[in-house]
């Protein structure tokens, strides 16, 4: 079995194209036994977009230790191992954010990336997140659901929901080029409420999702434009509409 293929025309039959931008999350261990693992993967999503297409991949760093301390370079993505291979391999680049930073490569990455290091909140207007959407980018949740949606928070930040912020925090952060330098970012709060970014697929339009599968992993295909409206929407009717409470 050609595996790269393979993960490439289960993309296409769920509508991915040549010279899309996608942002994938992703299970390894969803998909099945994939031989050459996460670089199998990587390469069945590249061949999926072409050549004039972007991948993206989530690189968030909320977790690094010590937490203030950001190096572009060498801080790990902690969302699992096909993110952080993709962080890793030859040609990758990464936006500069010191908890929500975005990997990518193909021709829309510097106009995605560029003014990262302006914003001074996790998903802020300026974050590949929100860019990629003027761009028509899909979502593509491979084999994890629809709950680990971070492109949600960038949504959330146009209505700043009661949830959303927690207390600034001061960075020191190293850039791609070595050089250092310290800046306050808010960060997110959420304490007390569990995010349920699934509910999308309970909003009164859904015509921005497609679900299906990529070898065993059942996956779902968001079109960010038509998710914005839809979200936003949503959000300006009730602001708690993609959180629960958790019980003290």
């Amino acid at each position: 079995m050609d595996y790269i293929n393979a993960i490439s025309n289960d993309l296409r039959a769920l509508g991915i194209r040549s010279g899309d931008v996608i942002l994938v999350h992703s299970s390894l261990r969803s998909l099945g036994f994939v031989p050459g693992g996460p670089e199998t993967v990587i390469r069945g999503l590249l061949a999926a977009v072409g050549e004039e297409g972007t991948l993206l991949l989530p690189a968030l760093s909320y977790r690094q230790q010590p937490h203030h301390i950001h190096d572009t370079r060498h801080s790990p993505s902690n969302v699992g191992a096909i993110p952080e291979h993709f962080r890793l391999r030859e040609g990758t680049e990464r936006s500069l954010h010191p908890t929500h930073s975005i990997c990518g490569v193909g021709p829309a990455v510097d106009a995605l990336f560029q003014d990262h290091p302006l914003d001074t909140t996790p998903c802020g207007p300026h974050s590949p997140l929100n860019r990629m959407i003027d761009l028509g980018a899909k979502i593509v949740m491979l084999g994890c659901g629809l709950r680990p949606n971070t492109t949600m928070h960038a949504l959330e930040e146009y209505v700043v929901p009661p949830y959303l912020f927690g207390p600034e925090c001061e960075y020191t952060i190293t850039d791609a080029e070595g050089r250092t330098y310290r800046k306050v970012y808010t960060r997110h709060g959420f304490q007390g409420w569990a995010q349920r970014y699934d509910r999308v697929r309970e909003l009164p339009r859904t015509d921005f999702l497609t679900a299906g599968y990529v070898l065993e992993a059942e996956t779902f295909i968001l079109e960010t434009q038509p998710l914005r409206e839809a979200v936003l929407a949503k959000l300006r009717e009730n602001p708690l509409f993609f959180v629960d409470r958790v019980p003290a």
